[in-house]
């Protein structure tokens, strides 16, 4: 069958253009999506490359790709679609899906174009990553002609497990101090005089040799107490590329490697909307719009295990589909405010309906500018919890099975609001870029109740001297005893801090 410029063949361009007109009648605002048709091995190789047809070589591409190419033919997975964050948007399609399947995943990708365009959280990322990972890919080549493959890939494994030493936040938020004037400020300082009555005499009350000695006493303790850097840096590899003592070549692949972390930060830190507000509107498109009646029980038993879920795990289709729902039923019944919030008859409330029909309008607000912690700690209610059976689960070892450990909304909040946070990863700060004066990087773990991996830790510390190329300390907490965790650059040492 003869396939379209875009790749698509001409039954599946019809239904994209089709599919396109939908997501506009309802109103979704996205980038121009650009479908590509591919085998499975072609799009597990995109899908390990992150999404991108080009990418540096790297071993870790490899793995990923052997990990989904076993999964997909064991059976355990499938990937349906997968759309890149750019300006055209891309995403590929499956040649095996039936059209039932495809129509889905192309209402379920304008849904995270919309997305991507539109959600704040996305705003200050690279429109033209896929130019720029090309770019990047022919620049680590070189090096690798230039350097040879093992020392280039070396450093890239170094690099790579740094890559979450970033502040996620810091593309909206000016943190940096302009740079000191070291010379303005030794000229603004100036030892107390003792006040005269009579100019003639201050130079035997003052004697110029007391005073400039005075003032040199000063600039000492003022060197002393300035801290490098001036305030804890979160930052680490921002850090790390303007400090650290890099060959040129090793500084542009410490770049790189930031660049890219600080471009799939915002899809991490979206997690549940993103993939939410596409199938919202995958489910929105299908159901009244792109399903003939022929389809329609095809695509519930497709859509519906999209949205499977199991104790112990978290499914962010399924909650963030349902959260946007929830949200747009309470604005459109007026289930909100401080009437909705006092009223404490439950008859009263289960029978609440005031026909605002703002619930619409209410979604595309949230989808604009929240993100996963600021969603669930918004919109998240004790009822959410309960219809949807939103417990916290420990496993049982005697019966080999997960079960309720609480049912209280509160530590459910907590515990969702803790595992999003950082992505769920350790907060690590750089405290001191010369620790006792020696030139060595100690760094504080922000201890929230769950230990360190100290193996990975250890490792993580290892790379970071070999960057830094001098000892790197960092405290943690272990077994609820603070401790210092040292390398040294030859081995592990730890000791107890008072």
């Amino acid at each position: 069958m003869q396939e379209s410029p875009s790749g698509l063949t001409p039954d599946l361009a019809e239904m994209a253009a089709e599919i396109r007109g939908h997501a506009k009648e309802f109103g979704l605002d996205f980038f121009e999506v650009v479908f590509e048709l591919l085998d499975y091995d072609e799009l597990n190789m995109v899908a390990a490359y992150g999404g991108f047809p080009t990418r540096y070589p790297h071993w870790k591409f490899g793995m990923e790709f052997e990990e989904l190419e076993k999964s997909y033919g064991f059976g355990l997975s499938k990937i349906y679609e997968l759309v890149i964050n750019n300006d055209p948007c891309y995403a590929y399609l499956m040649k095996c899906n039936n059209m039932v399947d495809q129509k889905m995943v192309m209402a379920h990708v304008y849904g995270h174009s919309d997305f991507f365009k539109t959600n704040y959280w996305f705003s200050k990322t690279n429109r033209k990553m896929m130019d720029e990972m090309a770019n990047h890919g022919v620049r680590i080549r070189r090096y690798i002609e230039r350097y040879g493959l093992n020392k280039v890939e070396d450093f890239i494994d170094c690099c790579l497990s740094l890559d979450n030493l970033i502040d996620y936040h810091s593309p909206f938020i000016v943190r940096k101090k302009p740079p000191r004037d070291k010379d303005r400020e030794r000229e603004d300082v100036h030892p107390a005089r003792l006040r005269s009555n009579r100019p003639y005499m201050d130079t035997f009350i003052n004697p110029p040799g007391v005073m400039e000695a005075e003032r040199e006493k000063i600039l000492q303790k003022l060197e002393a107490e300035t801290h490098f850097p001036s305030d804890p840096e979160k930052d680490i590899l921002f850090f790390l590329i303007e400090h650290a003592p890099l060959e040129k070549w090793q500084r542009d692949l410490l770049s790189i490697i930031r660049e890219e972390a600080y471009y799939f930060a915002p899809q991490g830190m979206t997690k549940i909307m993103n993939e939410g507000w596409a199938s919202y509107w995958h489910s929105t498109i299908m159901t009244q719009k792109a399903c003939t009646a022929a389809e329609i029980v095809d695509y519930a038993d497709h859509h519906s295990g999209t949205l499977g879920t199991r104790p112990g795990s978290l499914n962010p289709y399924k909650v963030g589909l349902e959260l946007f729902r929830d949200i747009e039923e309470r604005w459109n019944k007026g289930r909100f405010g401080p009437e909705w919030e006092e009223c404490d008859d439950a008859a009263k409330k289960s029978s609440w309906d005031k026909n605002l029909g703002l619930g619409r309008q209410k979604i595309f607000e949230v989808r604009k500018i929240y993100n996963d912690v600021t969603f669930i700690d918004e919109f998240l209610t004790p009822e959410f919890c309960e219809r949807h059976q939103l417990f916290t689960y420990a496993f049982n070892k005697q019966t080999s099975e997960y079960v309720i450990e609480n049912r209280d909304f509160q530590a459910i909040k907590e515990r969702l609001l803790f595992s999003l946070s950082n992505f769920g990863q350790p907060f690590i700060y750089l405290e001191d870029a010369n620790y006792k004066n020696r030139g060595e990087l100690y760094l504080v773990h922000r201890y929230d109740g769950v230990a360190l991996k100290l193996e990975a830790a250890r490792d993580t510390m290892a790379n970071l001297c070999k960057i830094w190329q001098r000892p790197v300390h960092l405290q943690t907490v272990v077994e609820k005893r603070k401790k210092l965790l040292t390398y040294t650059g030859s081995k592990h040492e730890e000791k107890i801090l008072k």
